[in-house]
Formats: C-alpha cells, structure tokens, sequence
C-alpha cells in the first residue's frame, strides 16, 4: 500500500500562534475520527443540513450551451448570483450561516451572502475550472478544488486567512468529512488523499491506473466508498489502508463501465451505486447484494437511498434520458415512476421533505415529485441550462442550484 506525506504547507496556522492541535483529527486513528464527530455534534445538538449531494467533478455539459438554452417563462429564486459569468460546476451552503460558495469554469471561487447576493471573498490562484468547493461541517473552513487539482483552504472565522494548499495532480472530486476537520480528495490515476487540516498531515490510498470518479464517507467516518471508471468498485478502511470490499469489473454482479454516482443510507449498511450503461447496483459490507436495472441503458446520472420520510427503505434513480423511477430496495423492484411528460435528463437527485424527491435537469428547470405516488408537485424554473449541482438545507428548505448558464440560485421551498 501506498502511504505518503507530502510536504506541510507554508500556510499552517500555528505560524501566527493559533495553535488548533487540540481540536483537530488524525486520520490514522479512525475511532479519534469518529469519536471527534459524536462528541461534537452532540454538544451541538445539530442536524444534518445537507442531504446527499451530487456526485463527481462536473455533472454534465455540453459544448453548444447556446442551443441547448431554454427561456424560463419566469424566476422562481429568491435570490441569483452572477458573479461567476461561465458554467458554475460546484456550490455548498454553509452550515450556520446565509453564506454560500461556489466554484465553475472562470477559474474563480466566491463565497457570497445568500440572503443579499451579495460577494464576501473571491477566490483566485485557481489555474483550471473550480469543480468543487465547499465548507467544512462546522463552517470553520472553506476549501476549493480544480480539476487540475490544485487545493486551496481558507479558515472562514480568520478573515478568509489561506491555512493550506496543495497540488495533487489531476482531480476528479473532492469532499470534507462530515464530522472531522479531514479533507479527501479523488484522482485521475486513481489514488485518494486524504489530508489533515491544516497540519496537511496525509495518507494516500493506493490506485490501479484507474480514475476514482466518485466517493463517499460510510455514515460510521471509518470507511471510503469509491467507484471507479472501469467498473470497479472499493470500499476503503482508513485507518489501516485497505479495502474491505474489492470489486473488480462484474457483469453479473457489479459494473463494467464507468461508475458516476453513488449514495449511503442512513445505516451505513448498503451502498447504491450507477453507473454509463444503466446499471445500478446494491452492495453491502459483505459484497454485492443485488441490481436495479432500469428499462433502458441511458447512463445513470444521480442515485439515492434509504429517503428519510418514507415508511420503506426505497431507492431513486435518475438516467440521462429523463427516467426517474423509485424502488422498493427489500424487493429490488420498481415501486413508481415520476411523472415527466418531456422525458428531460436528470443531472442531479436530493430527498427533500415531506416525502419529496428533487432533481436538477439538463434544461434547467427543478422538478420535485411525491415519492410515494410519482406525481409531480410542482417546478422551479429560473435557470436557463443545464442543472450541475443542487445542495438542500432541510432546516431552512432552502435549496441552492447551480447551472451552465453561469449563475447560482437560492430557491424558498414551500
């Protein structure tokens, strides 16, 4: 196994005497990581803001964004950022506050006020499209990403203050732990990163010549969940390096092509996974337990499980040529389909309240069905391409969009 410390970043914070040892994680110890996470969000007394996000670096996109625009009839958001004036591929809300930042194809980052629309920080020094930035889980820091991996931190309770940064080679995603100051990182060759902050202290786990094209922490912060361009798929043990679960490409079992979604639920005992040629597949930590196919082989584009509201353990599903079905996970049949007479592709999925399923689209417009019956509840409409990325904060119902036609939108739920 592959076990590397890159050199520590000039930016450390103990330069200037703000010494943050005590509170940080070690990401060789994984039970410290776990025990970080529960003793803070306990004293918290705080929620999951964000459901499942998307997936992977860019989503979706299409050279002639210009045909493909669409003249909404109006806007529904309460507030739109413009600042970005090219595809914006990334966003995040922060946790406590009316801050969002967001990251696209101008090589730029903004963290902004969702309220006004109005920029707090910009961030430069990015030398390719920004695909991913997002706050930490307590919003102490903000990291962004390109996809020339280039990664730059900044501790948002200092002035906006670069604590970190590092270039790790061609990127793919790029995610924060959910209940530890840890930063994990995919790459093109294969390898992920994962970083402590801001020491930069780093363990790497081992590629095969693969992309990791997507990943996700178990609910247990013990665990890695990966899925590769070939197929493959791996479930990683931080603390000691290896895979507990390692799936080579399976045409019975698993995938034979590109893995570009995936989900948890809420028990960190199965996994959901989608992949180019229509596949979906249900694995446990013991292995694969079983597939969803859908009706036809349109790529996968968003997955999830396991729906917060709902009576029975289901699943989402949503296909580049507008398929949206929801299954029943115990008999791995389809339950319903949603309601969608223009069949548009589906980029992006989140579980919304009261028994909502939401979805980005390649026209722009957000659909949001009932789980239980397929009906379509209502829309939003506002953006004019292609939905990227859609980040939802259950407590306030707000909903954060970002699209191809260049802007971020924050969307009051009803």
């Amino acid at each position: 196994m592959k076990d590397n410390t890159p050199p520590h970043s000039p930016y450390e914070l103990n330069q200037d005497g703000d010494d943050d040892d005590d509170e940080l994680i070690y990401v060789g110890d994984a039970d410290e990581v776990l025990d970080q996470w529960e003793a803070e969000m306990n004293a918290a007394g705080s929620d999951d803001d964000d459901d499942e996000d998307g997936e992977g670096a860019g989503g979706i996109a299409d050279d002639e964004d210009d045909e493909l625009e669409n003249v909404p009839e109006r806007d529904d958001a309460a507030v739109t950022f413009t600042l970005h004036g090219a595809p914006v591929f990334s966003a995040s809300l922060h946790p406590t506050e009316d801050l969002a930042v967001s990251g696209g194809e101008d090589d730029r980052a903004f963290v902004w006020n969702t309220t006004t629309g109005e920029r707090v920080f910009e961030v430069t020094g990015h030398s390719d499209s920004v695909i991913a930035s997002e706050f930490s889980y307590d919003g102490v820091y903000v990291a962004t990403g390109d996809i020339a991996g280039q990664i730059q931190v900044f501790k948002v309770t200092q002035e906006y203050k670069k604590v970190w940064e590092f270039t790790m080679g061609d990127m793919c995603w790029m995610k924060w732990h959910f209940g530890a100051h840890v930063l994990l990182a995919g790459a093109d060759s294969g390898e992920i990163y994962v970083w402590r902050i801001p020491s930069g202290d780093c363990k790497v786990l081992q590629g095969f010549g693969e992309k990791c094209e997507v990943g996700k922490i178990t609910l247990d912060g013990k665990k890695i969940a990966a899925g590769y361009g070939n197929g493959a798929f791996k479930l990683w043990d931080i603390k000691n390096n290896a895979p507990t679960v390692d799936l080579a490409p399976n045409e019975t079992t698993g995938h034979t092509s590109n893995i570009t979604c995936m989900a948890v639920d809420r028990d960190g005992q199965l996994i959901i996974t989608g992949s180019e040629n229509g596949k979906v597949v249900l694995i446990a930590p013991s292995g694969p337990v079983g597939t969803l196919q859908a009706a036809s082989e349109a790529s996968v584009e968003a997955v999830l499980i396991d729906s917060p509201d709902f009576e029975v353990k289901v699943a989402a599903t949503g296909t580049v040529n507008g398929q949206v079905t929801i299954w029943d996970v115990g008999r791995q049949t389809a339950r319903v389909e949603c309601e969608d007479s223009n069949r548009t592709g589906v980029t992006r999925l989140l579980w919304g309240k009261d028994c909502t399923l939401i979805a980005g689209t390649l026209s722009g417009n957000i659909r949001v069905w009932d789980v239980r019956s397929g009906a379509l509840k209502y829309e939003l409409l506002g953006h004019r391409n292609t939905i990227q990325d859609l980040v939802y904060n259950k407590q306030k119902n707000v909903l954060l969009s970002t699209s191809e036609d260049g802007t971020v939108k924050i969307f009051n739920l009803p």
